[in-house]
Parts: structure tokens; C-alpha cells; sequence
């Protein structure tokens, strides 16, 4: 069970999470400072410094423009590239266009767990992205991801055993819950930001990191 931390603010975090067993540390990443919190390439790759092996670099970009997408592959120093477009922006022809240019960089790709409709969604990523991640979509403002909020775990677990490539559940989950949603879901790995983060800020709290690391790791055995 692999676990997945976002969003690093600075290098003595990214280095007190690999510390800690962090397996995937992440940044948001923009061109054009559209979203809160968002880092330029530069840096990312500055915080992304203190991420030593074997923990994995990620990039997140939330950008809807594959330019700008293709623009973040080519500034940044990642192990993993983490595509949170909406579906309809970044297509799984779109995702093969980005490995076929970066092959050393894998993709993960967002699916917003909503209805019935995202398993199929999910499959149309299978073969096509490395990893998906499923993620929760905020009802009143349709916000992706970093909601703090849990979705269908059943429709989740249907995605898992439905797709040949790992997937790595998202949403709302922290030391209270990843217990239940691992049960549930069984996924190949569990990501936490919201609640993993310090109240009323950005920077993570490392205590709160620690415990969901050793629940992950303790279930998995």
C-alpha cells in the first residue's frame, strides 16, 4: 500500500515526509497562477529537491490546456506526472501524446468519482495512464479534489476491480477514516491533502502524516 502526500510547501517538509515513509510527495504546479497554492516549475523543482529515492516526485497540475501541460513535463523534475484536467479537457489520446514525449515521466490521472458513468471513464484511462486517481468533486461549486470530502466507495472499489493499472484513492480521507476506506476499496494506494494538513493552512501536519503512513502500512501487511 503506497501512500501519496500533497501539498509540500517547502524543502524541510518534503524531507521530513520522506523521513516518515512517505511513498509519492506532491506539488501543484501552474503556468499561469490560476489556482491558490499553485508553485511555478521552478519552484516545484526547488521544493521537489528535498525528495530523495525511494520516495517519488509528483507533479499535480490542475490546467485544462495540454500547452501548459506539456509545458509543466518539460520544466519540472518529476517522477510522476499527476493530470487533474476535467475529463472533457485532456483526453486518454492526450495522456499517450505526453508519455510518447516524456517517456520517463509516468502519468496518473484524475477520476472524479461522481456516478456510475466513472467506471466506464475509468477504463476508457486503462493502459493509456500508469496510475488513476479517484477523487472527490465538491456538489455546490463542482471543485476536483482537495475537498475534503469522501465520495462512493462502492463505485471506487467497482473502478479498482475493473482496470488493469493501479489506482490510488483520494478524497477526504485521513488517520479518522483510511482504516474503513481501505477495507472498503482495497486500492493499490491512498492519498491524503486536506487532512493531513494543519488547521486553517497549507503546511502539513506532520503528525497527522505520520499516523495515516502507519495505518496504510500496517493494513497492507
Amino acid at each position: 500500500m503506497i501512500t501519496q502526500i500533497y501539498e509540500v510547501q517547502n524543502i524541510d517538509e518534503a524531507k521530513k515526509l520522506v523521513e516518515i515513509g512517505v511513498d509519492n510527495i506532491g506539488v501543484l504546479v501552474g503556468i499561469k497562477n490560476e489556482w491558490p497554492g499553485e508553485l511555478s516549475p521552478e519552484q516545484a523543482n526547488n521544493v521537489l529537491s528535498g525528495v530523495t529515492k525511494p520516495a517519488k516526485k509528483v507533479v499535480l497540475s490542475l490546467s485544462n490546456s495540454f500547452e501548459d501541460i506539456m509545458e509543466i513535463a518539460g520544466r519540472t523534475n518529476s517522477d510522476i506526472l499527476h493530470l487533474a484536467a476535467e475529463p472533457t479537457s485532456i483526453s486518454p489520446d492526450n495522456v499517450q501524446a505526453i508519455k510518447t514525449k516524456f517517456p520517463n515521466i509516468k502519468i496518473m490521472r484524475t477520476i472524479p468519482v461522481e456516478n456510475i458513468g466513472c467506471v466506464e471513464l475509468a477504463k476508457d484511462y486503462d493502459k493509456k495512464a500508469d496510475f488513476l486517481l479517484l477523487d472527490s468533486r465538491r456538489q455546490n461549486d463542482g471543485q476536483l479534489g482537495a475537498t475534503g470530502e469522501t465520495h462512493d466507495w462502492n463505485l471506487s472499489k467497482k473502478i479498482v476491480e475493473s482496470v488493469s493499472i493501479p489506482v490510488i484513492l483520494a478524497g477526504g480521507l485521513g488517520p479518522d477514516n483510511l482504516a474503513e476506506a481501505i477495507e472498503k476499496v482495497r486500492p493499490f494506494g491512498v492519498d491524503s491533502k486536506t487532512k493531513t494538513d494543519k488547521d486553517g493552512s497549507r503546511e502539513k501536519d506532520i503528525e497527522k502524516v505520520r499516523e495515516f503512513v502507519r495505518i496504510a502500512k500496517e493494513i497492507s501487511q
